[in-house]
C-alpha cells in the first residue's frame, strides 16, 4: 500500500548523525525545469552510511547548498530510478516514462560547466546529500538529472547506475585499453563494478584485494582473474607491475597497495573518498614516473552505460544482496552494514509499506 496522498508522502529524511527517520513530507508545486518522479528504488551507498553514522560530511547544515537551496533536514538518497508523474511547462518528460536519475548538481555558468566538465561544478553536489534525493516514494528533480529508459533495462539495473557512473567514470580517466592489465584495491560497490567494466573494456588480467572473502567470490563471479585477500597476502606481489590500478576504499594502506602495483610508467587511479590527508613516497613516485589521478563522480557516461545494459552487455545489479521497505530503511538497511554483515549493494523500495520507523 502507497504512503502517498494528494498532500504528503513517505521518505527517510535525514536529522542528524544517528537520526534518519522515516516520517511525511508535504508535496510541493513544481518551479520551472522540475519534474516529480514516483521513485522505484533506491540504493544505500556507503557515503548515505557516513552521513548516517558520523555526519554531516556533505550535507549542508546552516547555509544552503548554492544550487539545491536546501540545508538539513533532507530527503537522503542519491542512486535512484523511478517514473515521471508531472513535468513542469517547460519540460518535454510525459507521465509514465521511466527515468535514470543522475543526481549531480550543476549550476552550468562557472568555468567547468562552460567545458563541459559538469562533475567539476564549483557548486558540485549530489541531490540525495547536498539537497533532498530519492529514498522517498516521490522526488522533485531538476530535468538535466533525468535520462528516459527503454523497456530492456529493468528497475534493479536503473538503481544501481550511479555507482556504475562512477566506476565507469574512473576506467576512463585511467585509460584503461584492451589488453591492459588491472588491479583493483577494494571490493567495495565501486570495486566491483570498476572490474565488471574492466573485463568488459578487454583488460587481459584484473587483480582485486580485500579483506571479505565473500566480496572476493564476487569479484570471480564479476571477471576478475585473480583475487587477493589483504589480510594474509600482498596485492603488489600478485600484481606484479600491473598497466592501472584503482584504489577504491579511500585508505592509506590501499593507496600505498595501489601504488605498490604499478609498473614504471604505470597509473594510479584515487577513487575513494579518504577523511583526511594521506602521504606518498615522492621520490618513489618521480623515480617511476608513476602519474596519479583522481575521480570524482561522474560525466557523460549514463546514455553509455544505459546502452550496454539495455545490449545485454552489461549487468550492475549483480551486485544488489538485498531489497528492503522503505518503513524498515533504517533497521535493516543503514543499520546492517554496520554490524558485519555480508551485504554489498541494499535498495531501498518504496512502493512496500513496511513497519515506519
Amino acid at each position: 500500500m502507497s504512503l502517498m496522498n494528494d498532500n504528503c508522502f513517505a521518505a527517510a529524511v535525514w536529522h542528524g548523525a544517528g537520526d534518519i527517520r522515516i516520517e511525511y513530507r508535504p508535496r510541493t508545486s513544481l518551479k520551472s525545469g522540475q519534474v516529480r518522479v514516483k521513485v522505484s528504488l533506491c540504493g544505500i551507498c556507503g557515503s548515505d552510511v557516513h552521513e548516517f553514522l558520523t555526519g554531516p560530511h556533505a550535507i549542508p547544515v546552516g547555509t544552503p547548498h548554492p544550487v539545491s537551496g536546501e540545508t538539513a533536514p533532507l530527503v537522503i538518497g542519491h542512486e535512484f530510478t523511478g517514473v515521471v508523474i508531472e513535468a513542469a511547462a517547460d519540460v518535454d518528460l510525459a507521465p509514465g516514462i521511466r527515468v535514470a536519475v543522475e543526481p549531480e548538481y550543476r549550476c552550468g555558468d562557472c568555468a567547468a560547466c562552460s567545458r563541459g566538465e559538469y562533475n567539476l561544478c564549483q557548486s558540485m553536489g549530489f541531490a540525495g546529500l547536498m539537497g533532498s534525493g530519492g529514498m522517498a516514494e516521490e522526488a522533485v528533480l531538476p530535468s538535466y538529472m533525468l535520462h528516459p529508459l527503454p523497456d530492456t533495462v529493468t528497475d534493479r539495473q536503473a538503481a544501481v547506475l550511479e555507482p556504475a557512473a562512477v566506476a565507469l567514470h574512473a576506467l576512463r580517466r585511467g585509460r584503461v585499453r584492451a589488453g591492459d592489465t588491472v588491479a583493483v584495491a577494494g571490493a567495495g560497490p565501486i570495486g566491483l563494478l570498476i572490474a565488471q567494466l574492466a573485463r568488459i573494456a578487454g583488460a587481459r588480467r584484473v587483480i582485486v584485494s580485500d579483506v571479505s572473502e565473500a566480496r572476493l567470490s564476487m569479484a570471480r563471479d564479476l571477471g576478475a582473474t585473480e583475487m587477493v585477500n589483504a589480510a594474509s597476502q600482498d596485492l603488489a606481489t600478485v600484481a606484479n607491475g600491473v598497466d592501472v590500478a584503482f584504489e577504491a576504499v579511500g585508505m592509506q594502506v590501499t593507496l600505498n597497495a595501489a601504488l605498490a602495483s604499478v609498473r614504471k610508467g604505470g597509473r594510479v587511479v584515487f577513487v575513494g573518498l579518504c577523511g583526511g590527508p594521506v602521504s606518498i613516497d615522492g621520490f618513489d613516485l618521480v623515480n617511476r614516473e608513476v602519474e596519479i589521478i583522481a575521480s570524482v563522480g561522474y560525466r557523460d557516461v549514463y546514455p553509455d552505460l544505459i546502452g550496454m545494459i539495455a545490449s545485454g552487455l552489461f549487468d550492475p545489479s549483480r551486485i544488489v544482496t538485498r531489497e528492503v521497505a522503505l518503513g524498515n530503511a533504517v533497521r535493516e538497511g543503514f543499520a546492517r552494514p554496520t554490524t558485519g554483515g555480508q551485504d554489498i549493494k541494499i535498495l531501498i523500495n518504496p512502493s512496500v509499506k513496511g513497519a515506519l520507523s
